[in-house]
């Protein structure tokens, strides 16, 4: 099951005793410290870090290059009603098949990769003997082929993934934490990113950091939350918008590339795991009362300090209090954790996605196994796979060079040349 489902990931909540700075009514005000409070429905207000640099009115003209960076997207995404997910990328090269397997003596939710020698006529070179595979039921392809499926969905597009230069005015930077922190978490990348002269915008999820904290657990729904992203993403997005999620967040901004395909120009996803559906756990320590949870805060604090950073040292807990990172209530924290239902967002949604995205994880990440990420990056269309040894589920705090510089390297990225041969 996702991380976010689990006991531990509520966790990332430590220091839940604190109560929320909560923000009353106001109209949408942008102050000159980069902070805004943006309404974004009647009493439900958000904290948003905006920095958008001076332009002197000297942009650089889009290279004139209709073929650079053209991706041909083609992909017919199957789903049987045994769990079996069949994904084709068609074009020139040879086709593979993911096969999900969900019976049998094999581990459940393992893989296997298939390439199908029928679509180039001949043999591939290294072709795994799926059909023997425990838990694949040792049928061929063919036969496979014949069963009725649940879904089937076809992707046919053409997507245009430039470099995101900094000196381009129709760049934003959205940054997106998770569960039980706040925009802080996201200090060493946005201060990064200014500098380099990028517009970034990174919003405070309701009762977190200094946004409001509505007293209903209504309020802090997978689709309520949704809800508040759409609306901030809506009031700043440009032309081309990178999305830079953590954890939770990371299905944020799978559900606005997935909305706005047009204007999501390549996703990050820092140990968000998955691909599977969003579920809340039934056995989880955050369905106790808040009063109960009150209590816990300092031990739940502890526990997150060991299972959150590889290392446990003075930089680590200073990292901790600065800010309002890591400053929620016991109410939001098992609001929010019992929230976490969005059954839409499954395998076949995520495989659905054709935008480039990267993906980070911190190697000793407790809350999020690597073989999370590695299945994401079977999963999606354009992907590539990045881990941190010495980093864990906060890495973007605990190694914020190398993470500020896997980052920007993504950002610059192109394809070379038209992709028209299946891979994108």
């Amino acid at each position: 099951s996702r991380m976010l489902t689990s006991i531990t990931d509520g966790l990332l909540c430590c220091l839940t005793g604190k109560t929320t700075n909560a923000v009353g009514p106001l109209d949408s005000v942008e102050s000159s410290d980069g902070f805004s409070f943006v309404e974004v429905k009647p009493g439900r207000i958000l904290r948003v870090r905006h920095s958008a640099p001076s332009r002197a009115g000297t942009e650089e003209p889009e290279e004139a290059q209709p073929e650079r960076g053209l991706v041909h997207c083609k992909r017919r995404i199957t789903l049987y009603r045994n769990g079996q997910l069949v994904i084709e990328n068609l074009g020139d090269a040879v086709r593979s098949e993911i096969l999900h397997c969900h019976s049998g003596s094999g581990e459940p939710g393992s893989t296997v990769e298939l390439e199908l020698s029928d679509v180039t006529g001949q043999a591939p070179a290294q072709a795994p003997a799926a059909a023997t595979t425990p838990g694949c039921g040792g049928r061929d392809a063919g036969k496979r082929r014949k069963r009725k499926p649940k879904k089937v969905v076809n992707i046919d597009c053409k997507r245009q993934i430039t470099s995101c230069k900094g000196t381009h005015g129709d760049v934003v930077l959205f940054f997106i934490h998770g569960v039980g922190g706040s925009l802080d978490i996201w200090k060493e990348q946005l201060d990064f990113f200014s500098k380099l002269g990028y517009e970034v915008v990174a919003p405070d999820l309701a009762g977190h950091g200094c946004s409001s904290a509505p007293q209903i657990a209504a309020a802090y729904t997978f689709y309520a939350l949704a809800e508040d992203m759409r609306a901030v993403f809506k009031r700043y997005a440009k032309k081309r918008n990178i999305l830079i999620g953590h954890s939770y967040g990371v299905s944020f901004c799978t559900f606005l590339a997935h909305e706005y395909p047009d204007l999501v120009h390549k996703v990050i996803m820092i140990n968000g795991g998955g691909p599977t559906a969003l579920e809340p756990s039934l056995c989880s320590i955050f369905n106790m009362p808040t009063c109960v949870l009150h209590c816990l805060s300092p031990c739940l604090a502890w526990s997150f300090l060991k299972a959150g950073f590889a290392r446990q040292g003075a930089k680590e807990k200073q990292l901790l209090k600065e800010g309002n990172a890591f400053n929620v209530s016991s109410f939001v924290l098992r609001a929010m954790m019992s929230g976490q239902y969005w059954p839409e967002g499954d395998e076949v949604y995520h495989a659905e996605l054709a935008v480039p995205v990267l993906l980070v994880h911190g190697m000793h990440d407790k809350f999020v196994p690597v073989e999370e990420d590695q299945r994401m990056a079977e999963i999606l269309l354009i992907a590539f796979l990045k881990v941190i040894d010495e980093g864990s589920h906060m890495v973007m705090m605990e190694c914020p060079e190398t993470v500020n510089t896997l980052l920007h390297e993504f950002v610059l990225w192109e394809p070379e040349a038209p992709a028209g041969d299946g891979h994108g």
